[in-house]
């Protein structure tokens, strides 16, 4: 039974836009109930620069998405890049008058850590994600729910997003009659859909290579301790081709997607073919003209850019100490793992770390397959609003991320009490049925009566 608790949820990503509707069922699965996929426009490195365009090209997604659904919903969980996001730290501390630790304790003491925070008067919260609870001076725990105490205290990540990035996403949602209901950081969605709970607990580094943004976070236990952002992905390499070889972008978007890789030749023999290969690439401005290129010609220029965005990750996650917090190793995601050799070369880069690549949790439908990594941030949008896990958090509401297993339940009570419940009408006939037996039975009552005296006369 699929219950009334449908979501939508709206990656905004910068090459493409994916809408999804979903809901639970009674047994907790995931139900994939409508999709729709538009090309972006009006998005650029991650931010929204053409309100316009950015919201045509959500409302056809959205559109196909409802439609194929035949769901109404007004409000979205929406991806939030990582662009113009900062993080800071918190801490807070409550008592607890029952002695019991309750939900709303966990809520009052997050929303402490929240109050006692600096926040830069033009960032927005997004998230408060707990690094560790304690209760009275006890050891540091990840669930204090139900355990007995008279103060309970906590340290927090905040992640904040500068307000008039949001502002522009709430905007470009309003063009296609759209409410955003939370934000979601991308990065922390990546992280959902991805890492394993040995990944989790350890520490691992997740590294999203999309299209024109490479997102960054380091999460470890419940809490995102790293979170960064890079204007850098795989057009570049098109553009990097297209700039050499002064050939248009669709010609270099081609040769790359064809023949694109970071693996070594293994012989000489492959060598010799790769280097006798060529390819016809036409000339830009002359696109009747065209000139000859060998393959090998290609590999240097691929493996200059990712190596250099590599680079700048490992960098940062070394100034930032954050590299200490890995045991997990790292993991990619995202489009441009698809390019072979893209694992090993990241192994050389961050060595004595290991390295995978990730696609995301799967989830079985007859609409889509989420079986890739460029579907890592939609699956973790999907997951942070319906997976049964229960993460003690702050949405960007300031809300208790609510644990949707237990929402579904109490949905499925409901409807089952107003099911049974009957309604007015009912009452009203039922009301009148017993008006009705009284007469009778007075009607009766009275006609046995004059029977009795009529036979004793």
């Amino acid at each position: 039974m699929i219950l009334n608790n449908s979501i939508l949820a709206i990656d905004i990503g910068t090459t493409n836009i994916i809408a999804i509707v979903a809901s639970n069922d009674f047994s907790n699965k995931i139900n994939i109930l409508g999709v729709g996929q538009s090309k972006s426009e009006g998005v650029h490195k991650g931010n929204i620069v053409d309100i316009n365009l950015a919201g045509n090209s959500i409302k056809e997604a959205v559109s196909t998405a409802l439609n194929s659904s035949g769901s109404i919903i007004e409000k979205a969980v929406v991806s939030l890049s990582g662009a113009n996001t900062k993080t800071l730290r918190g801490n807070g501390v409550v008592n607890i008058p029952s002695g019991q630790i309750t939900q709303n304790d966990i809520k009052q003491v997050l929303k402490m850590a929240l109050y006692n925070a600096q926040i830069i008067a033009d960032y927005e919260v997004i998230h408060v994600l707990p690094i560790f609870f304690r209760v009275d001076d006890g050891a540091t725990i990840s669930n204090p729910l139900n355990m007995n105490g008279s103060r309970i205290e906590v340290s927090v990540n905040i992640i904040t997003a500068k307000k008039t990035s949001l502002i522009n996403v709430r905007n470009a949602l309003k063009q296609a009659d759209l409410e955003v209901d939370k934000f979601v950081l991308a990065g922390y969605a990546n992280a959902i859909s991805t890492l394993e709970e040995d990944q989790k607990k350890l520490g691992s580094a997740v590294i999203n290579l999309g299209g024109t943004t490479t997102q960054v976070v380091v999460q470890k236990g419940s809490t995102i301790l790293y979170n960064d952002f890079l204007p850098i992905g795989s057009e570049h390499i098109t553009n990097d081709i297209s700039v050499t070889f002064h050939t248009p972008y669709s010609a270099a978007n081609m040769i790359k997607k064809q023949y694109a890789t970071l693996l070594p030749s293994r012989d000489s023999e492959n060598e010799n073919e790769l280097n006798i290969k060529k390819v016809k690439l036409p000339i830009l401005g002359n696109e009747s003209e065209s000139k000859e290129i060998s393959l090998d010609q290609i590999q240097p220029i691929l493996h200059a850019r990712i190596e250099e965005t590599l680079c700048i990750i490992y960098d940062k996650l070394v100034e930032s100490a954050a590299i200490d917090s890995i045991d997990g190793g790292i993991v990619l995601t995202g489009g441009m793992t698809y390019i072979p050799g893209i694992k090993e070369l990241a192994s050389m880069i961050f060595t004595n770390i290991p390295v995978k690549i990730a696609n995301p949790r799967n989830i079985q439908n007859g609409y889509i397959n989420f079986n890739t990594p460029s579907m890592s941030t939609i699956v973790g949008l999907l997951l942070y609003e319906l997976d049964s896990e229960n993460n003690f958090e702050l949405d960007s509401n300031s809300e208790l991320r609510k644990n949707n297993s237990l929402q579904t339940q109490n949905n499925f009570m409901q409807q089952q009490t107003a099911n049974t419940r009957p309604s007015q009408s009912t009452l009203n006939d039922i009301q009148e049925i017993k008006t009705v037996n009284k007469q009778e039975k007075k009607s009766k009552g009275l006609s046995s009566f004059l029977d009795k005296i009529a036979r004793w006369l």
